[in-house]
């Protein structure tokens, strides 16, 4: 199994459950669900003549949509050539789920490491049962991928991005349709950090006992 990366860089898991755990970040190339306010919409389009070799992803300077095909083993190797210690790694994306993360968990795990995957829930998730899977659903995005209930029920997080009071009744439909498992972690994250958006977080979050997700990567101006 080889896996287009995009990003492999080591920081501070900003956001969820995991909030100020370093970690090692694994951005894999590739996303049809197209949400508007993606950040990494460089992540979106996975084509041949932007498949490079990995020494040009680790040279980076910026985003950009060029990524490097390695494998599990191989990707593990780079880790410790570039001297990362964190042994939370973080599989994001675009969308990690497009491909089967099974070799991934194989690798890492027996070495201690513990793997969380950031999905939008729109592909079967293919992973270890030990794995922390952070569903980030996207309800009626351009791509028209529709969130999975399997997703739903495999998550250990849900983790919704919210703006407006119409986003917290989706979410609520949502959950109706296709349950959450009854120990997930449900937290609300406002979008783009706007501030009334951050208002409504909170205010539901404390009428539910539910979790603050703000993106403290980005108010700390750190990858």
């Amino acid at each position: 199994m080889q896996y287009p990366v995009n990003e492999l860089f080591e920081t501070i898991q900003g956001e969820g459950l995991y909030t100020g755990v370093p970690a090692v970040f694994l951005r894999l190339q590739g996303c049809p669900v197209g949400c508007p306010w993606c950040d990494t919409q460089h992540t979106w389009a996975k084509t041949t003549e932007n498949s490079v070799n990995f020494g040009e992803i680790i040279a980076k300077t910026g985003p950009d949509e060029r990524y490097g095909e390695l494998s599990a083993a191989e990707i593990l190797e780079q880790i410790r050539n570039l001297g990362f210690t964190a042994k939370h790694i973080v599989i994001t994306g675009g969308e990690p789920c497009m491909y089967d993360l099974r070799p991934l968990a194989k690798a890492f795990e027996p070495l201690g490491y513990q793997l969380q995957i950031e999905t939008s829930g729109t592909f079967e998730i293919l992973t270890s049962a030990s794995t922390w899977v952070t569903v980030s659903p996207k309800l009626d995005m351009p791509g028209g991928y529709p969130v999975l209930a399997s997703a739903m029920q495999r998550a250990d997080e849900v983790k919704y991005p919210v703006a407006m009071e119409k986003h917290i009744k989706a979410f609520d439909a949502l959950l109706a349709e296709k349950p959450a498992k009854a120990n997930a972690v449900i937290c609300l994250q406002p979008i783009s950090q706007r501030p009334r958006a951050t208002e409504l977080a909170i205010k539901v979050c404390r009428e539910r006992n539910w979790r603050l997700s703000v993106q403290l990567h980005k108010y700390l101006a750190i990858e």
